[in-house]
């Protein structure tokens, strides 16, 4: 296994040798075809000058317009193999992120911040794939190139070919030096103010309307604003680097040229080099530097792809399966108890001590104020976040001895801002269970008052709703969230916040029925544990639990 972090990421793309080495082949063929035009037009130029027999050119001529041609067509292949080989490879390298996070340790996803959860599945696999297009294609490319040119220039000037030789690189080490230096200043500077400028943003975005009526939506989008500022500043900071970079490359050409140009002068004055071989010792250069060009971004395609590797490498370690998972299968009727437990993140504050006996059919509230912990005792009960302390008997086993997978279908913890995905209503209620028809969609749409909304939508459960929770109001995207939680497989719900957002009447309606054990919303066999701010007087839950404000400090150490 390799140590260098892109090395390792990149096993994640699964390149196939055959595809890469297609796209080389191509890139080749392309500039090959321009550095050969280079050297014909070249030959082609000073023979013309001549004035031999018009047929004495015409191989050279038509051979001209060839070589014109197969270089947009090779391009072509070019472009359609290393986009190929890039988005087989982050299709693939997504793949293996989602099961690893899907099947691993669930605290790798639920102590990321949105944003920065986003940011590491999505933008910095890109960035993972760009390595194909900008960089691994374009390095190949340049050094079977830059040696082809300076070969054909030694046969004519061993001088001529030095200094080519030189300048390339310049062009090719120097330059992406400079530019691999500027990369990493704008990454390391600027990679943390993008990912609070995209959990800011997220946030705006998802919860405007709450956020506006809570009178936070202002300091909200001056945080995204200020981080967008920071980030822009980290790239300002790299420019100067950046700019000696791009001049690299234009002062090696031209230094090549006039070199060549010069050595040429010399020995054509001398009798020792024919028009030609002078024509095509000036314009060789020209056509060799398009290969070293590519190579600056190159460097910034390594630079920002390594920096990504070690964010997304990061998460993937994190999330890496227990090596000694329980092996326990969760069967039958299931029993949660708990005793001493206390719930709370790393290196943040913990609750008191919690004792909970929830046998199948229970119905629990845990009420309290915001930042008491609720939350936090939902996610350790559903085992996302380890116990502080305390242990939890699942079915008269401890929690850890339990198969993670089994764990995960049995109970379930439904967050209240849990996401809505740009698809249908029934796609999005298929999130919980892939095999759900339509006539058991409405039913429980219909339970938790979403029946009149879905028959007035114009393509029923096929409506698309467009930008996600964007789409919806507050309450309908709870209740929305609700259905999608009464249609898993789970035996244990774990609900986070049900009915916010929800007018007064109808949040505690829907409480009432959440908390009621003849099953009429919730079979009775199922358990249900619901987390609220406001419990209504009349519940009929077995037991309320009512949490304090998280008290002492809990020190474990931040994954």
């Amino acid at each position: 296994m390799p140590t260098d972090p892109l090395l390792r990421a990149l096993l994640l793309l699964e390149l196939a040798p055959r595809r890469v080495l297609r796209a080389v082949a191509a890139g080749v063929a392309t500039l090959g075809s321009a550095l050969a035009l280079a050297a014909l037009s070249a030959w082609l130029i000073t023979r013309a000058w001549q004035m031999p027999p018009v047929l004495d050119l015409s191989v050279a001529v038509v051979a001209v317009r060839a070589l014109g041609i197969s270089r947009g067509v090779f391009r072509y292949l070019e472009r359609l193999a290393t986009h190929d080989t890039a988005l087989r490879g982050t299709t693939s390298a997504r793949s293996r992120l989602y099961q690893r996070l899907a099947a691993g340790n669930p605290a790798a996803a639920a102590g990321l911040r949105r944003g920065d959860l986003l940011a590491r599945t999505g933008a910095d696999v890109d960035t993972l794939g760009d390595v194909v297009v900008r960089a691994l294609v374009p390095i190949a490319v340049a050094v079977v190139l830059s040696g082809a040119a300076v070969g054909i220039l030694a046969v004519i000037s061993p001088g001529a070919a030095l200094i080519l030789a030189v300048s390339l690189a310049v062009s090719g080490i120097a330059a992406p030096a400079l530019s691999a230096r500027a990369a990493l200043m704008s990454e390391t500077d600027g990679a943390d103010a993008r990912a609070r400028f995209s959990e800011e943003a997220v946030t705006a975005l998802d919860h405007a309307a709450e956020l506006r009526v809570a009178g936070q939506l202002d300091r909200t989008v001056d945080g995204a604003v200020g981080a967008e500022r920071a980030a822009v500043a980290a790239t300002d900071r790299a420019a100067v680097p950046g700019a000696f970079a791009d001049a690299a490359t234009p002062l090696a050409v031209g230094a090549s040229v006039i070199g060549a140009l010069l050595i040429g002068v010399n020995l054509y004055s001398s009798g020792t080099m024919s028009p030609m071989a002078l024509g095509i010792l000036v314009l060789v250069p020209l056509s060799a530097f398009e290969a070293t060009s590519a190579l600056p971004a190159a460097a910034v395609a390594l630079s920002r792809a390594r920096i990504a590797s070690r964010r997304i490498l990061a998460l993937l370690d994190v999330a890496a399966p227990d090596p000694h998972p329980g092996d326990r299968e969760l069967v039958g009727p299931m029993h949660v108890r708990t005793t001493g437990l206390r719930c709370g993140w790393p290196g943040g504050k913990t609750t008191a001590p919690i004792d909970l006996d929830l046998p199948p059919g229970a119905r629990v509230a845990i009420v309290g104020g915001s930042g008491a912990g609720k939350t936090t005792a939902l996610m350790t009960l559903a085992g996302l976040l380890p116990p502080v302390s305390g242990e939890i008997d699942v079915d008269g086993a401890d929690l850890a001895e339990v198969r993670p997978d089994s764990l995960r279908r049995r109970i379930g913890f439904f967050a209240e801002d849990a996401h809505l995905f740009d698809t249908s209503v029934l796609e999005n209620l298929r999130v919980a269970r892939g095999d759900l028809q339509e006539d058991e969609a409405l039913d429980v749409l219909d339970s938790v008052g979403l029946g009149e909304w879905v028959a007035r939508l114009p393509q029923g459960l096929s409506t698309t709703l467009a930008g996600g929770a964007r789409a919806v109001s507050g309450g309908q995207r709870r209740r929305l969230l609700l259905a999608r939680a009464l249609l898993s497989p789970a035996d244990v719900l774990l609900l986070d916040e049900p009915t916010e957002h929800l007018d007064a009447d109808a949040g505690a309606q829907l409480l009432r029925d959440l908390l009621e054990g003849d099953g009429n919303l919730v079979s009775w066999q199922r358990t249900v544990v619901v987390v609220t701010h406001q419990l209504p007087q009349d519940t009929s839950a077995d037991l309320v639990i009512h949490v304090e404000n998280a008290e002492s400090e809990n020190t474990l150490p931040t994954p």
